[in-house]
């Protein structure tokens, strides 16, 4: 579509049979993929408007009450809200540039896919001329998040387009937090996801020391699902607002330090299982080297 035809605020895409004025205040979704289609299914009440290149992933939501668009620029025309959720980059800016063209000022294109924080910071300028708000909204928490309506979603915009999306949103998140400016969002999931990839590495360490061992993988895998859904897992130890060194005053101070005792003592004896066994155990090595600053405690730091 046209730099021109960008411009062109005032034309509205073709109304299909049903589609009334009455519904342009409705929400719309753009892209009902695995994650697309459940979140989508909690706004049916929302006046929804839903698209999808492919016409199979249209029909079950329209039979839950939703109205189908036949593209892009329809739900755009029609909606005050409207969520992307697409593949990669290249799609989110296709999908969000025709979007663009056809909103009416004052509508709010969320965009949930994990792209580049720059990307979503361009789309928002160019949105911006034409007093659209561009939020970025990345979610966590997989397929049954999105189907239980318990998501996490990290939202990145102005305060006022925040709190436009807060209330929709929280049809299918648990969590909605406003991260700060547009890109602030994904930024955040890519530190959240980096967390989260990084300890299948580390896991699959682990489960290697664990089959040199003879011991059950399965038997393995659901005492870590147990306790870390009692604990928390990593997220129990991000706690802090800085990652710079505790100061031995810090409330946080005597338990971190408590932590990083036992990491360490756990660590050393993981290593010496695996030299024992011949298991090669890089994660393991690294974080016992870095376990104590990583806490924000010194190397010296003893009490």
């Amino acid at each position: 579509m046209s730099e021109a035809n960008r411009g062109a605020r005032g034309v509205v895409p073709p109304q299909r049979p049903g589609m009334s004025e009455a519904n342009r205040d409705g929400v719309g979704f753009i892209g009902l993929g695995q994650m697309g289609e459940p979140m989508a299914r909690h706004l049916t009440g929302r006046g929804l408007v839903v698209f999808d290149a492919r016409a199979d992933a249209v029909a079950p939501l329209v039979e839950a009450g939703a109205r189908a668009a036949r593209s892009v620029a329809e739900v755009a025309a029609h909606c005050a809200l409207v969520s992307i959720m697409v593949r990669d980059d290249d799609q989110v800016r296709e999908v969000a540039e025709e979007a663009i063209a056809a909103a009416r000022p004052g509508t709010v294109l969320a965009i949930h896919s994990t792209i580049r924080a720059k990307t979503a910071e361009d789309l928002a300028e160019k949105a911006r001329r034409y007093d659209i708000e561009v939020v970025d909204a990345p979610v966590s928490g997989g397929f049954m998040g999105a189907s239980a309506g318990s998501l996490a979603v990290m939202v990145g915009g102005t305060p006022e387009a925040f709190e436009r999306c807060r209330e929709p949103f929280g049809d299918w998140a648990d969590l909605v937090l406003h991260m700060g400016p547009v890109g602030a969002g994904t930024r955040t999931k890519l530190a959240r996801n980096l967390l989260h990839f990084v300890s299948f590495t580390a896991a699959a360490e682990a489960q290697r020391l664990a089959e040199a061992s003879g011991v059950s993988l399965r038997k393995l895998g659901r005492i870590v699902r147990h306790t870390d859904a009692i604990t928390g897992g990593a997220g129990a130890i991000m706690l802090r607002p800085t990652t710079a060194p505790l100061e031995p005053d810090d409330d946080l101070y005597d338990i971190l330090r408590h932590t990083r005792d036992l990491g360490e003592k756990d660590l050393s004896l993981a290593l010496e299982l695996a030299g024992e066994l011949g298991v090669d155990a890089p994660f393991a090595r690294l974080a016992l080297e870095r376990f104590g600053a990583g806490l924000g405690l010194a190397e010296d730091t003893d009490g």
